[in-house]
């Protein structure tokens, strides 16, 4: 599954994929979904999950600055209140767009 190109449009991301085929992701739906460790937790040897402090809930949360692609495998969003730890994968993407 290979990217072709993606834009925001009002409040989603839109992906248009190679071979055909979109996605559209809430911009809520792709912050709440953010797979970095400090957002979705890690877990230690006994299975228990480590996460960051809660973030608090402002509208810069939600704002999308920009998005940059690592490699040739995922985007990288940079939120208005300063996070951009989440790597998110094409998988991920395509699974969040339904």
């Amino acid at each position: 599954m290979q990217l072709k190109s993606y834009q925001q449009i009002n409040d989603e991301l839109a992906i248009l994929w190679e071979g055909g085929g979109e996605s559209f992701v809430p911009l809520t739906v792709l912050r709440r979904s953010c797979p970095c460790a400090s957002c979705s937790g890690e877990r230690d040897l006994l299975g228990q999950v480590y996460k960051g402090p809660d973030t608090s809930e402002t509208p810069a949360k939600y704002q999308l600055l920009k998005v940059n692609p690592v490699g040739g495998y995922c985007l990288q969003p940079h939120w208005g209140d300063g996070h951009s730890d989440g790597l998110y994968t094409y998988e991920l993407l395509r699974k969040l767009g339904g």
